[in-house]
């Protein structure tokens, strides 16, 4: 069972909107959540994302996630992606030190092996789902099996930053629009200048720093480097 205090709470009022509505699929929580309003929802979400509770010690790795090739291989995944595979970076999305990303996207340290095994699982075999576009469901396919292992070995053995919680960092990465999640910030939202009319034509207006931190975010997120850099090339130069 994994652990919900200090998770951001826009993200727990997800799980719990996704409980009750089918789109997660365990009867035991559907059932309690049936007949709860989503403002009822999000007060759970809040007292639980206000916790701040100790972590308890990392696991330790078990064959043959032990193994130094494995783990390195779960490290690569979690930090830098696999852009032959058109993997992004788990760091993309939710937060450079894996804690979380304010509103809404869930830390992945301090969680069991056996959690994200059944949770990467259950996106890959259609148990979970979020609502479009589902990231996660799509990423779920792209990883190998033998990917999984080294991710979530590496992951469960990590220990949690000690006072690190999810946060939002202004005019840098926003997370991704999956599991409901919004698709921007109000910050970068405001920051858009509204568009110029020239000559009875409505002009795009010059990229604020908000929506330059979004493009810089979502080519990151979707890898378009992946395609459009040759190896050992300069960034993005085809």
């Amino acid at each position: 069972f994994p652990r919900i205090a200090g998770k951001p709470a826009g993200y727990l009022f997800e799980q719990l909107r996704s409980f009750r509505d089918g789109r997660r699929s365990y009867p035991p929580m559907a059932g309690l959540l049936a007949d709860l309003d989503d403002d009822y929802l999000r007060e759970i979400a809040g007292h639980f994302a206000s916790l701040r509770l100790a972590y308890p010690p990392p696991q330790a790795p078990q064959a043959p996630q032990r193994s130094v090739s494995t783990l390195a291989r779960g490290r690569v995944l979690a930090l830098e992606g696999d852009p032959s595979g058109d993997v992004p970076a788990c760091t993309e999305c939710h937060g450079r030190a894996l804690t979380g990303a304010a509103p809404a996207i869930p830390g992945l340290l301090g969680l069991s092996r056996d959690y994200l095994n059944a949770q990467l699982g259950a996106w890959r075999d259609g148990l979970r789902h979020a609502a479009a576009p589902d990231c996660m469901a799509e990423l779920a396919q792209r990883l190998q099996p033998e990917d999984v292992a080294a991710l979530t070995g590496w992951l469960a053995a990590q220990p949690v930053p000690v006072g690190d919680v999810p946060h939002a960092d202004p005019g840098a990465r926003l997370p991704m629009r999956c599991g409901s999640v919004e698709a921007e910030a109000p910050a970068a939202q405001s920051a858009a200048p509204a568009a110029a009319s020239h000559g009875g034509a409505t002009l795009p207006a010059p990229a604020g720093a908000g929506q330059v931190a979004r493009g810089a975010y979502l080519a990151r997120a979707g890898n378009c480097m992946g395609c459009h850099t040759a190896r050992g090339a300069a960034p993005y130069a085809g």
